[in-house]
């Protein structure tokens, strides 16, 4: 089962079988608790614009996986890419993510959309899924970004409507 906030990456999905995908915000994830083995979330909790948004959309992965879960974010510290974002630079940027229109739309002229992203600083991503009630089991840096597995503590996790 697979979840997304795109609805055309949800119809992708469901046209590869056995994949089942449904469309979902992932501060409010619409799959019962413990519901999966393990779950996948790359390239999603750094687009979410506050620091209680990122906590509550790990908590509300957690709340969905009885096992464990890998998270990618994109790194602040990526001195090395093409990118070059270091320590020294805001957190919070936007990204431009050009859509071509070229030879496959004849007539269209290119696309250009920002979109947000939070980039985590080293050890900020343990610390929110510590937040979220996540135990982290191994974390490191790859290719500018930072991951993790973690698991859910024992106990409820809040959910993303209780206060923190």
């Amino acid at each position: 089962m697979a979840s997304d906030r795109s609805r055309a990456l949800v119809d992708l999905a469901r046209r590869r079988q056995p994949h089942s995908a449904v469309v979902a915000d992932t501060l409010h994830l619409p799959h019962r608790d413990a519901a999966f083995d393990f779950a996948i979330a790359i390239a999603v909790v750094h687009h979410l614009s506050t620091p209680r948004r990122r906590v509550e959309a790990l908590g509300a992965i957690l709340r969905a996986v009885r096992g464990q879960v890998l998270v990618f974010v994109w790194a602040l510290e990526q001195g090395g890419s093409r990118r070059g974002w270091h320590v020294g630079h805001d957190p919070d940027v936007m990204v431009p993510w050009v859509v071509p229109g070229g030879p496959s739309h004849p007539g269209r002229a290119d696309r250009t959309y920002h979109r947000f992203y939070h980039l985590y600083r080293e050890g900020e991503l343990e610390r929110d899924i510590e937040a979220a009630r996540g135990t982290v089991l191994r974390s490191g840096y790859d290719r500018d970004n930072w991951w993790a597995i973690a698991t859910r503590r024992d106990g409820p996790t809040p959910s993303p409507s209780s206060p923190h």
